[in-house]
């Protein structure tokens, strides 16, 4: 079920991963890199019916998030029977599957505002798709461009726009492991020009547009295949 009241879009990537759900199979949703839990309060709002499974390393920003931003909230099923269990640990460790797998896993892990480096791996990647169902998708906040890389693609070619993403080194990671199985778009200035990564086929971008609301629905329009 969708819901369409929600207003508190915030203009950055949290947005993107709310867009998520009408292109995978049903099934219980990772977030690895929870945080404060802005995308899982976006996600509940829009799909409340959604099973989240929310995975953080800091305890205690979970403690303050619970007590300061909401978080508390999430854990308490909705009349959708949706809600955000919450799990304090490594992401990277077999405790972090489930049986039968995710249908899709959210991926936004920091360290000191750069993307983990095991994220730069191909075979990182590997492992964790064994963590998805079949079919399943990651959808990635792969960060900021490499600064100095830019001479890696001609900007005076128009049509080089379709290989921005290889200024980014976990979309890079991504293409190893999924060879003609990545999606990317990047972020306005405005929202912080972050590159996001969709992994799977490129989905119908129309009738992924179709099922959100008119505040998400062109943005999709903007992921391309990697090439």
């Amino acid at each position: 079920m969708l819901n369409k009241s929600i207003s508190k879009w915030t203009g950055s990537y949290w947005d993107e991963f709310a867009t998520l759900p009408p292109v995978v199979p049903p099934g219980p949703i990772a977030i690895f890199g929870l945080g404060g839990g802005t995308a899982a309060h976006l996600m509940l709002h829009l799909w409340p019916s959604l099973q989240l499974e929310g995975w953080e390393i800091d305890g205690i920003l979970i403690d303050k998030s619970r007590d300061y931003l909401g978080l508390r909230d999430l854990e308490k099923h909705t009349t959708d029977g949706g809600v955000l269990n919450i799990h304090i640990g490594d992401v990277f460790s077999p405790r972090a599957a489930i049986s039968g797998g995710y249908a899709a896993i959210i991926v936004d892990l920091f360290a000191e505002g750069k993307v983990l480096p095991q994220l730069e791996q191909a075979a990182t990647w590997l492992e964790l798709n064994d963590k998805l169902m079949p079919n399943g998708r990651f959808m990635v906040n792969c960060g900021a461009g490499e600064e100095g890389s830019a001479a890696m693609i001609s900007q005076n070619d128009d049509s080089s726009m379709d290989d921005t993403w290889r200024l980014n080194a976990t979309i890079r990671a991504l293409c190893e492991a999924f060879p003609g199985q990545v999606n990317w778009k990047k972020m306005a200035k405005s929202a912080g020009e972050n590159y996001l990564a969709l992994t799977g086929p490129l989905p119908d971008l129309s009738t992924w547009s179709a099922a959100l609301p008119n505040e998400l629905n062109s943005g999709v329009n903007l992921w391309r295949t990697c090439n």
